[in-house]
């Protein structure tokens, strides 16, 4: 099975410790967001998980434990964009970003890591010429090290708004022009572009369109054919496989003014407070009316077929 720990916060950046002691201990508690009460417990053990997916905007608190992680399949997107303090508070320096990404790679390889320039959107500061000439000099950057780059256009989700009131839809002209030179930027080093729940709008371009965090991404990473059972994505224009997420909303301190997860910056703090790295849980710990459901796991590994890369 897939345990997934980036859809809802960024656990290497804020909350490494807490998840270096759930997989020393082997198990961890997720309450449901909607219905506080229900608790799902898994097990984190090799055995049963085959691979972890990581989505990040700062991996290095995580490389102190990644041994405790070498027994399990990986499979990061580490997000790198060009935004400044204004949009992005408690981002670490772009620079230092870059050289995390590179030594990652080093350490996972470059089929279990992707780079992430999402989600982007247009302003008098931010222009489209702005993007270009960011983007290439990521891409450059990281040359070698990756094979695939995650684009996205913003999307205006009511959270959004609330905390972004200026930020405007790019118009599909604008997706069209902007994606097209993308494209043909990464493709001069060696990188694919996968839009996220964009639909097929650049696929005439060379993008792939088919989805960013696919089984098949996770097989490639791992070498294995998982033998997954279907899912539909998290939204209708989503092709990814997301399961099994042991974030919580409201946690991600990285405060970004186009975030989805979080609400008020208030909340996220509050949250944040009661953290506690031994908890079994996130947020907080055990309950007097928690219902606790052990989740029935098992690997989904083809044991005898391997994938041939």
């Amino acid at each position: 099975m897939i345990i997934n720990t980036g859809q809802r916060t960024d656990i290497p950046a804020f909350y490494s410790e807490w998840f270096a002691n759930r997989l020393r201990e082997g198990y961890v508690c997720v309450r449901n967001p909607y219905n506080p009460n229900q608790v799902s417990r898994y097990r984190l053990d090799p055995s049963v998980v085959d691979v972890i997916g990581f989505c990040t905007k700062n991996p290095a608190p995580m490389f102190k434990y990644m041994d405790l992680l070498k027994e399990y399949g990986q499979y990061w997107y580490v997000t790198i964009t060009p935004y400044g303090r204004d949009i992005e508070p408690n981002v670490p320096d772009k620079h230092l970003l870059l050289d995390d990404f590179r030594r990652l790679s080093d350490l996972v390889g470059t089929r279990a890591v992707g780079w992430r320039y999402d989600p982007i959107f247009l302003s008098e500061k931010y222009t489209m010429e702005y993007h270009i000439h960011a983007f290439e000099q990521i891409a450059s950057a990281l040359d070698g090290y990756t094979e695939t780059v995650v684009i996205s256009f913003i999307d205006l989700f009511p959270k959004v708004r609330r905390n972004f009131p200026e930020a405007k839809e790019v118009t599909a002209e604008m997706q069209l022009e902007i994606g097209r030179k993308l494209i043909e930027t990464a493709g001069r080093h060696g990188m694919t572009v996968r839009p996220c729940a964009e639909g097929d709008l650049l696929a005439a371009y060379g993008a792939d369109c088919s989805g960013c965090m696919k089984i098949s991404d996770y097989e490639k990473a791992i070498g294995q054919r998982l033998n997954a059972p279907k899912k539909k994505g998290a939204r209708a224009e989503c092709a990814c496989y997301l399961s099994c997420d042991i974030g919580a909303y409201n946690t991600c301190r990285h405060l970004c003014r186009y975030c989805y997860a979080n609400a008020e910056p208030e909340k996220v703090l509050a949250h944040s407070r009661l953290h506690d790295p031994k908890s079994p849980f996130l947020i907080g710990n055990y309950r007097k009316d928690d219902q606790i459901h052990d989740v029935p796991q098992k690997s989904w590994i083809e044991r005898q077929t391997s994938l041939t890369l």
